[in-house]
Parts: C-alpha cells; sequence; structure tokens
C-alpha cells in the first residue's frame, strides 16, 4: 500500500492493492445498503475467491480518501487489467487502433486502468464518496496515477448520471450502450403486466411459461438460509456450462458462491429448476432496495422456453410481490424486448493521455453515440406494451 499527498495537505489518497484492506465499516458508510454489488462481502468474495485478482487479470488499485481525523471518506475502486475480459463494454478494437498506431516504441494498450465491479455490467455508482468534491479528488488522483504510471488509458464503466456528469468534468469520456431493463408500472399481480401487453404478445407469454413446465419440471426460488452448498453445487455446473460456451472458460470460481452465500445471502436470489430430485438449470440474482439485479443462467439439459421461465418471468412475478421498481437482467439481449423489458441507455467514461488518440476516439464516440440512440428508439418501437 502507497500514499500520496492530495490537496489539501489535510487529505491524504491510499493506493490499496487489496479490499481486505479496506476496512468493511468505512466502505459500508459510503456504499449504504441499496445496492448488493457495492457490497464490501461482494468485492471481498471476488478477491479472496481468487476471481478477480492480479492472476487473472485484475491487479487490485483501489483509490481511498482520508480526512484530516483518518476516517476513510471517500473510495474509487479501481484494477489495472491486462486484457478487456469480463467488462461488457467492448473496446478491443481501441486496442487494435492504438497498438498499430503506438506499439512498441510509445507502449501499447494493455495495462490499462479500470474502475468497475469486476464481471457485473450494472449501473452502480464507482464514485463512493461523501461529496461531489471528494469525489472529484479520486477522479484526480485516478487521472494523475494513469499518467504516472505511463498507461494507455482510464476507464469507468457502467455510470450512473451522477457518476458520469464528474467524470466528464474531467475530460473523460462518454461513451453509451443499450441494456434491457424490465420497468414497474406499478403492477399489482404478473397476470396485471400481461394486461399491459398486446394480445398477441400476451398469448405468447402464456404459451411459453405453460410449456416450460410441461416436462414435470419445478421451480424453487430460494434466498437467505434456504440456499445450500448442495444448490451452490448444481448452480455452479450450470455457471461453468454457459460459461465454458461464453468465454472459454468461467470468470468465477466455486469458491466465490460460497462466499456470497455466507455473507450475503439474503440479497440474493437463486431461482432453480429441478425434475424430481434433479436440478437442471438456474439463474442468480442479486436483491437491491429497488432493483432485481438479474446476472448468471445455465443449463445442463435444453428445455424450451425454460431460460424465460427462469430467469425473466419469474423475475418479474418476484418483483412485482416485493415492490421492486425495475428488473436490469444484465448485458445483451434483444429477445427480452418481446418478454417486457425495455431497451435502457447505459453510460461509460474514458481517458486517453494521449490527446492524439483522445481526439481520434472522441470524434469515433460522437458518431456511435447517435447510432446507438437511433438503435434504442427503434428497438423499443416494437415493444410488446399496448400502443396508446
Amino acid at each position: 500500500m502507497t500514499t500520496a499527498p492530495i490537496e489539501p495537505a489535510s487529505r491524504k489518497i491510499e493506493i490499496v492493492s487489496h479490499i481486505a484492506d479496506i476496512p468493511t465499516a468505512g466502505w459500508q458508510a459510503l456504499a449504504g445498503a441499496d445496492n448488493p454489488f457495492l457490497d464490501h462481502g461482494f468485492f471481498l468474495a471476488l478477491e479472496k475467491s481468487h476471481s478477480a485478482t492480479a492472476e487473472t487479470g485484475w491487479l487490485g488499485r483501489h483509490y481511498v480518501l482520508r480526512d484530516e481525523k483518518g476516517e476513510i471518506i471517500g473510495i474509487l475502486p479501481s484494477y489495472v487489467k491486462g486484457h478487456s475480459q469480463g467488462e461488457y463494454v467492448f473496446d478491443h478494437n481501441w486496442a487494435h487502433a492504438y497498438d498499430r498506431a503506438f506499439a512498441p516504441d510509445h507502449g501499447r494498450y494493455y495495462p490499462k486502468l479500470l474502475s468497475a465491479v469486476p464481471f457485473t455490467p450494472s449501473g452502480t455508482p464507482k464514485l463512493l464518496a461523501q461529496n461531489d468534491d471528494t469525489a472529484r479528488i479520486l477522479i484526480k488522483a485516478q487521472q494523475q496515477d494513469c499518467i504516472n504510471l505511463g498507461l494507455s488509458s482510464a476507464h469507468a464503466l457502467f455510470l450512473p448520471p451522477s457518476d458520469l456528469a464528474l467524470f466528464k468534468e474531467a475530460d473523460y469520456l462518454e461513451r453509451r450502450d443499450v441494456q434491457y431493463h424490465w420497468l414497474n408500472d406499478g403492477y399489482a399481480s404478473f397476470d396485471a403486466f400481461l394486461s399491459s401487453l398486446s394480445s398477441r404478445k400476451r398469448k405468447t407469454i402464456r404459451r411459453e411459461r405453460k410449456d416450460a413446465m410441461q416436462t414435470g419440471i419445478e421451480i424453487e426460488e430460494l434466498n437467505g438460509a434456504d440456499i445450500t452448498e448442495a444448490h451452490w453445487d448444481a448452480f455452479f455446473e450450470f455457471y461453468t456450462d454457459t460459461g465454458t460456451r461464453k468465454w472459454g472458460q468461467p470468470y468465477l470460481t466455486r469458491e466465490f458462491f460460497s462466499m456470497i452465500g455466507a455473507s450475503m445471502a439474503e440479497k440474493i436470489l437463486l431461482v432453480m429448476a429441478r425434475r424430481g430430485e434433479r436440478y437442471l438449470g438456474g439463474a442468480i440474482n442479486f436483491i437491491g432496495t429497488n432493483t432485481l439485479f438479474g446476472r448468471y443462467w445455465g443449463a445442463t439439459e435444453h428445455v424450451p422456453f425454460l431460460h424465460f421461465e427462469v430467469c425473466y418471468y419469474r423475475a418479474i412475478d418476484f418483483a412485482i410481490r416485493n415492490g421492486l421498481s425495475r428488473i436490469e437482467a444484465g448485458a445483451q439481449g434483444e429477445h427480452k424486448v418481446a418478454r417486457g423489458y425495455s431497451p435502457v441507455t447505459t453510460h461509460s467514461a474514458h481517458f486517453f493521455p494521449n490527446p492524439g488518440f483522445q481526439d481520434a476516439v472522441s470524434r469515433y464516440l460522437d458518431d456511435e453515440i447517435d447510432a446507438i440512440e437511433d438503435y434504442a428508439r427503434e428497438v423499443a418501437s416494437r415493444g410488446p406494451y399496448k400502443k396508446a
């Protein structure tokens, strides 16, 4: 752990390599309890389970600001990354362009500096700070550290609007993309949600739900102490199968799931499908104060429409029953729109110390933003809801 003074002199930035070295109480006082992905236990599990460590390309470089009394008043979780895996904001073309322009004489794109929740494409705050002035100090520290280390770039992914504005103020470039979220319009029941859809879409969903359950399948919704190690064993098999096919190897280790099961089980909804005594598919969700966050799905047997039932329809039903205002269903997946999910714009911020490359990316992003907004409008026009 190293320290470097930041103005005013009574304040000091610590650059911390391990989440375990940041006191839980200080972290939680800033993170609050609204978002499970900001839980100290979530970050700690990623680290201690060897899911997000230097060995897997996530070298911790977390900025911690203390006041004159030594109290933590700001945290910006960050990593030095040797690749772009597990980020869900695709910058591989930037990496190729940077290396063509500057390597080997003037450096390479990797390593880079990244502020994100590993493997989690959710619009969670990244600036854990008492106020905007504290947040500005954290951003300045990250930006200067990027320059001092001779890194190609600094990135902050999946930002809420308040964070985005502060990063843009510091000359980070805005990038946009689209996810699909379900928005609760005050529905009293799943049937009330269905009544808001066009007749054809309503019939399709009812048929899909019926067909998913026709082969003797039962669905369990597990939370808290109901989740056992046997459930995690089964779910990890599903997760591993999906991860191997999508990414070549899964990002998360088996130990990670045991750790979050021990530290934050009340914030987890595990939806498991079984036939008799055998589990054959499941999805994990994280429960926030107002939002249900859908994450990983997997199955060892193909059952038509089971994916939609476990991941989307059960999530919607849970959100309605528990008064949650939205569901974030992770990255990508235009097929979610037909199931009642709507396109929502996501935001990230990017800084390149090289002014020529910063300018080139800025011009690229101007065009990309227009294309993203056009795409979101077009997809929204195809939504399943009744036309006003």
